[in-house]
């Protein structure tokens, strides 16, 4: 099955952009990932880029897909992990980073992520997420003491529970499913989602025919909402059939 795609990043009211973006698409198989780094004074952008990076290998270096590609997704984010922490050590910082990242196997897909960057899933005129943040406020949300909308600019958003780059806290959820064509999957990091609603993506994704028009709609929306001094941006649209 075919599948496109189209990214776009930004700094924002950053001096550096922290996050980083991998794709490939090889016949009807596709990989897509997102990050955001934590740390400051270029650690972030150092973490996200490494844990990028090293899945971003593992898939290119692959013979054939795994059986279980969820399992893979789990395993190269926790392989991801460990080469941080000793990169840590090396350069005696603290550097983390979130990953969401998507594998597409013909017909089937499989997700996996750590801290707050999303993917949402778009099938059947629907849209839903496919990610739960590992955040206070997401557990406050979920316990009822805000509503979902309310995550968006909550104070406790920017304290996450899960990270990439701490042994006992990097803790990948996963998931699978099915690919149908016309399927549409946003992956973003926090700086975007903040700015826009579920049923925004999803009515935008309805209007375009490419993930280059889904993105350019989306982003009409959310530039003007940003606010001074916001966080670097990151979305990746992806489509397939």
């Amino acid at each position: 099955m075919r599948l496109d795609s189209f990214l776009y990043t930004n700094a924002g009211g950053r001096e550096q952009n922290e996050d980083s973006a991998r794709w490939n698409v090889k016949e009807d198989a596709g990989f897509f990932l997102v990050a955001d780094g934590l740390g400051g004074h270029r650690g972030g952008e150092i973490a996200s880029a490494l844990a990028a990076d090293s899945l971003y290998r593992a898939w290119l270096d692959e013979s054939e897909p795994p059986e279980d590609r969820a399992a893979w997704l789990r395993e190269e984010i926790l392989r991801a992990n460990g080469a941080l922490l000793a990169e840590q050590e090396t350069r005696h910082a603290s550097m983390k980073t979130t990953v969401a990242a998507l594998a597409a196997d013909g017909e089937r897909i499989a997700w996996a992520h750590v801290g707050d960057s999303r993917i949402y899933a778009l099938s059947d005129g629907r849209v839903r997420r496919l990610t739960q943040d590992h955040s206070v406020s997401y557990k406050k949300y979920l316990a009822g003491e805000i509503t979902r909308n309310a995550v968006n600019f909550d104070e406790d958003r920017p304290s996450l529970l899960r990270v990439v780059g701490e042994e006992s806290r990097c803790v990948p959820d996963t998931g699978s499913g099915s690919l149908f064509p016309g399927d549409g999957f946003l992956l973003c990091s926090d700086g975007f989602w903040e700015y826009v609603y579920d049923e925004e993506i999803l009515i935008d994704f309805l209007k375009a025919g490419t993930p280059r028009e889904w993105a350019e709609l989306l982003l009409l929306r959310v530039l003007p909402r940003l606010r001074p001094g916001n966080d670097n941006l990151t979305l990746l649209a992806v489509c397939a059939g």
